[in-house]
């Protein structure tokens, strides 16, 4: 299950209240699509700002509608304890995978991050992903880090933050990786930009922000790099400069509900408060950006 493209849809919220019918909308967009799994919880998810009531009801909505598409879900919290509830919720609701970052307000050590692991390990009845997100969780593993933990039984991929622009430098950062951890546990690279580029350099899947709601580019350029087509899977991704240069600027998680409300799959300012959504010369930057890629 841990190959391909895993789309991360928005968790949608009308009047800061989880939009059901907008989620449905946008799994349902992304089972038409065929990808290979959708990640519903992970951070263009939103799920550090949603009740436990609230993540469990977008998971089984994600499972319900997902026509066999498998969904995997984030976990992420604070406490141990609270992880744990989440993961227990998770797999009650259909979860198939599970997505782990480890979530702080104080600096974490890596002791404490692989006993969090080590926990969830222990209680999981479905297989993990690890989440390194060092630009949200201001946590960074190191391969040492990914070895042990990746060792635990539950463990299944890791994602990993973004490869370098340069194929030869990004090929010797997932050799890095692969060294480190077993055998069957996948590689997943994040960061859309160079995504294309880390798959191009061996990584297995491409856990993908705007695969959540554009999946149609997304799937065009996983599928070229499994056929061999690496000119084409580039190309794709360098026509879509304009969109990873909105990212740079105002954040994959701002961009991408702008490209949602324009669409007409999210209402306005479906983000969670304090979070605020694009300003109007920058919405027409993404209408530009939608007209132009037809």
């Amino acid at each position: 299950m841990f190959t391909g493209i895993s789309a991360f849809p928005l968790t949608p919220l009308a009047h800061d209240v989880v939009d059901e019918h907008s989620f449905i909308k946008l799994t349902q967009r992304l089972v038409s699509a065929g990808v290979d799994s959708i990640t519903a919880l992970g951070s263009t998810g939103s799920y550090a700002y949603l009740t436990a009531a609230e993540r469990a009801r977008v998971i089984r909505l994600a499972v319900e509608h997902a026509e066999g598409t498998p969904v995997f879900a984030g976990v992420g919290a604070l406490r141990t304890s609270q992880v744990l509830a989440h993961v227990e919720a998770a797999q009650q609701a259909g979860a198939q995978g599970l997505l782990l970052a480890p979530v702080s307000y104080q600096p974490l050590t890596d002791e404490e991050v692989y006993q969090l692991f080590s926990a969830v390990a222990v209680n999981a009845s479905v297989p993990l992903i690890v989440y390194d997100n060092p630009g949200t969780t201001r946590f960074t593993f190191t391969s040492d880090l990914y070895g042990r933990i990746a060792e635990l039984p539950a463990v299944a991929s890791i994602k990993i933050p973004p490869v370098p622009d340069d194929l030869d430098l990004a090929q010797q950062r997932i050799q890095e990786v692969r060294a480190a951890v077993p055998e069957h546990v996948t590689i997943g690279v994040s960061g859309d930009p160079t995504a294309v580029t880390g798959l191009v350099a061996g990584a297995d899947a491409w856990y993908s922000v705007i695969g959540g709601t554009l999946p149609e580019p997304a799937m065009r350029m996983v599928q070229a790099v499994i056929q061999g087509n690496t000119t084409q899977a580039l190309g794709e991704a360098q026509r879509l400069s304009p969109l990873w240069d909105l990212f740079s600027e105002y954040g994959s998680l701002r961009v991408t509900a702008a490209l949602a409300e324009h669409l007409e799959l999210a209402p306005r300012n479906c983000l969670p408060l304090p979070l605020q959504g694009l300003g109007t010369t920058e919405r027409e930057r993404v209408a530009t950006l939608l007209s132009n890629l037809g």
